[in-house]
């Protein structure tokens, strides 16, 4: 493949079908990849750290990946028959311009998971090239950047790469845990508390949750003719096994670590594997990980950042040189943060988390209208070239749907529980937190029944750009 081929050059645009390419299990390879990483192990981790068992821990992870990862995959499906980025379609129900509301929280968890990821895989990187942690989070930015800046389909040769490599590196480690540990007394210990296990849940369904607004943007590429339902299953299985196997190991080394993991992450994962040869290799695939992941995020986040500034600006494509100063923009931002946060990481990454679950009060909402609009109300079909004209048959601003969002967002205010606000429903329940389920049940009610009264907006077949060949 020539050099010119494997820089991407599309960005907000569709993709047309001469361009298309791939199956639907490449989402398998990419969302595995993905999720099997460091992360990930500090995510699980967290559900023990604020007081949870190691049983009940892991069964709220698992059905908080299952949850929050079905409706990650529903927007996945989104991909091959719209050939657009994520962020591009929900102008279909917020207006060209009105997309822009949630797009600016979206942008800061993408740089704060750049932020946390880089603190880690800097680490790695720089017990790898013998330096400082410093030079290892500025080198891994870079590198990471330069991967953004190529694109889609380096995104994908990554996650093919890490799903085999740090499968093998899971595997191996997880066999020299299981030799360290008590697991009968482990797993003996249980005592069902349903404020911690809920807490679990929601860590699960809110790392899930977070990749809906860009999981199509790596599924645009694949042919119009690629199955939904395949999409769907390939990218659920990858993201829930993926992030389920880490955060089942993050809750294992949690719970018989004490306090050496909380001290040192990344040097108690690997010191659990050895020394030497071996060591090096699992530095180098929690720096893969990480990479797979943080690509996606700065790649997201420029992506979220250029369909926010086009709806104003009239843009339906962007040129090389200002997709690297997007990136640039999330590169400089996310390393600033982790350099910042990089003394107290497990502190400021709590803190994070507990932020992230907040900003799902503004992302659930989207979420859910966007999923009702496009399986029950619009029904798959959408006129692409209206979603650049905000005089075009979805306007600036769709206020009804930018009401129900509202509305779903303040829904959750009375459930939510966070370091800083308690709503006054949460006491009730014990303190558990069910603000994410609500934040999709009530907009998503509210909008179908709103939305369906009113559909003239709706053409009769999905229209593409004359890019596209003519209309299917």
């Amino acid at each position: 493949m020539a050099a010119e081929d494997l820089v991407e050059r599309r960005s907000i645009d569709v993709v047309p079908d001469d361009e298309r390419h791939g199956t639907a299990f490449s989402q398998f390879t990419l969302w595995l990849g993905a999720n099997l990483q460091i992360t990930a192990v500090v995510t699980g981790a967290l559900a023990v750290v604020f007081g949870g068992d190691v049983v009940w821990s892991v069964v709220g992870l698992l059905l908080g990946n299952l949850l929050g990862g079905a409706v990650m995959a529903l927007h996945s499906a989104q991909g091959p028959k719209l050939g657009l980025p994520q962020m591009i379609q929900s102008r279909a129900q917020f207006g060209v311009r009105g997309a822009v509301v949630p797009l600016l929280l979206v942008i800061l968890m993408y740089v704060g998971f750049f932020a946390s990821g880089s603190v880690l895989a800097g680490q790695a990187t720089a017990r790898l090239t013998h330096t400082d942690d410093t030079t290892g989070i500025i080198t891994f930015a870079l590198i990471t950047a330069v991967a953004a800046a190529v694109g889609y389909r380096v995104i994908h040769v990554l996650g093919r790469v890490a799903s085999v490599v740090c499968a093998l590196a899971f595997v191996y480690l997880g066999i020299r845990l299981l030799d360290r540990v008590d697991l009968s007394a482990l797993l003996g210990d249980a005592h069902f508390d349903l404020p911690m296990f809920l807490l679990a849940v929601s860590l699960s369904a809110s790392w899930q949750l977070a990749f809906g607004p860009y999981v199509a943007d790596y599924s645009r590429y694949l042919p119009r003719t690629t199955s939904g339902r395949a999409t769907f299953w390939w990218t659920l299985s990858g993201s829930a096994v993926g992030s389920q196997w880490s955060m089942t190991f993050g809750v294992l080394v949690a719970a018989s670590s004490g306090e050496a993991f909380l001290a040192d992450q990344v040097g108690y994962v690997v010191g659990l594997g050895g020394t030497g040869l071996i060591a090096s290799f699992l530095y180098f695939s929690i720096a893969l990980g990480k990479l797979t992941i943080n690509v996606l995020n700065t790649y997201g986040g420029f992506m979220s950042m250029v369909t926010g500034i086009s709806g104003f600006r009239g843009q339906k494509a962007l040129s090389q040189r200002g997709r690297a100063a997007y990136i640039a923009l999330i590169m400089v931002a996310g390393t600033a943060v982790a350099l910042l946060g990089k003394d107290s990481f497990l502190t400021s990454f709590k803190d994070f988390l507990l932020f992230l679950l907040f900003l799902l009060t503004f992302f659930t909402p989207w979420s859910a209208i966007n999923l009702v609009d496009y399986y029950l109300i619009s029904r798959e079909r959408y006129d692409i070239p209206a979603l650049f004209d905000p005089r075009g048959r979805y306007g600036a601003w769709r206020w009804d749907a930018l009401l129900v969002y509202g509305v779903g967002v303040l829904a959750q205010l009375p459930f939510l529980v966070t370091h800083f606000y308690t709503g006054p429903l949460a006491a009730p329940l014990g303190g558990a937190d069910i603000s994410w389920i609500v934040g999709l049940a009530v907009p998503a009610a509210l909008y179908w029944l709103l939305a369906r009264r009113d559909t003239s907006h709706i053409p009769e077949e999905t229209r593409y750009t004359l890019a596209s060949g003519p209309a299917h």
